[in-house]
């Protein structure tokens, strides 16, 4: 490890490992609204004011005595009440982040947590030097670790008033736009590049297995065939280039079956400013134990936290 860091060393005097964790805020599912959710209990509350006035008009014209009318009165006078307080929460929903409402912690965000399980949480954004271990800086969000390593590794060259650093993070972290937004600030950025693709649960090639050939501007297939540029396009607010073989010879391949599940030939995208952050792929790659670095580092002290907790 300390062989590792020496390596690192040779890039930049200051490298800091960045990672998030979540804390429960003060909140419940109860005290948390959604458009959907509003929808659901006005309609809810609509349905029984409707049916407690029914109810009054079938005593009013039996004249039944068995009927408290003062009771329901009172439930429909609730429910009323009730009904102007949804109607008020769904007329400033619009005005919320992710249109996510709180009346307990209003700024908490119902987030993954483990698995699939959701909780109110704050996402706490934590920078630590691998050098000294001290915490560098810190800012409670209520979003997800992507798009989170820019603004942090700013925060970072603030506070320290270096004018080179290196960032560690995992694969939460990892976003092209903001690795380069992170590069451009002056730092270099290595986080895990995870693979998203789903292309082993299809039994097709990977994506990782298609070559990019600058000097030609081609990928390059597993069987070796090019895919030329077609065009470019906005994907998601970015500018990506399209690639692909022309279909006569794609069908031909022997391999088809194994590339796509497409009648198309399998196509290719490659954001404009990938060139731009690929080095630092080999630079992971040449130092396997960063990770192992950014764990050891940034994990202790959101770990000690927690137990206190």
């Amino acid at each position: 490890m300390i062989g590792l860091c020496r390596q690192m060393n040779m890039f930049t005097d200051v490298i800091v490992a960045i990672d998030g964790s979540k804390f429960k805020a003060v909140n419940s599912k109860e005290n948390n609204y959604t458009p959907k959710k509003l929808q659901f209990h006005i309609a809810r509350v609509e349905k029984h004011i409707d049916e407690y006035l029914k109810q009054l008009d079938n005593s009013d014209q039996e004249d039944e005595k068995d009927v408290d009318e003062t009771t329901i009165k009172d439930k429909i006078d609730w429910l009323k009440k009730k009904h102007s307080e949804l109607k008020a929460l769904e007329e400033g929903e619009n005005s919320y982040p992710e249109k996510q409402l709180s009346t307990v912690d209003p700024d908490s965000r119902l987030m993954k947590t483990q698995g699939m399980t959701r909780s109110f949480c704050y996402n706490v954004q934590s920078a630590v030097d691998t050098k000294h271990h001290s915490i560098v800086t810190h800012e409670v969000t209520n979003k997800s670790d992507r798009g989170q390593l820019c603004a942090v590794a700013k925060e970072v060259k603030i506070t320290l008033g270096e004018k080179e650093a290196t960032a560690i993070a995992d694969k939460g972290y990892y976003s092209g736009p903001d690795i380069k937004a992170t590069q451009d600030a002056g730092m270099t950025a290595l986080a895990l590049k995870g693979d998203t693709s789903g292309s082993d649960k299809k039994e097709i090639f990977n994506r990782s297995l298609f070559k990019y050939d600058a000097e030609k501007d081609v990928n390059i297939c597993p069987t070796h065939e090019e895919l030329t540029y077609r065009f470019t396009s906005i994907e998601n607010g970015l500018s990506v280039k399209r690639y692909w073989v022309d279909a006569p010879t794609c069908r031909a391949c022997e391999v088809k079956s194994r590339c796509s599940n497409s009648k198309q030939s399998r196509r290719k995208t490659r954001w404009e400013h990938q060139g731009e952050i690929d080095h630092l792929d080999d630079l992971m790659a040449a130092m396997p134990e960063s990770m192992l670095i950014r764990k050891q580092t940034v994990e202790h002290p959101f770990g000690t936290i927690k137990a206190w907790m």
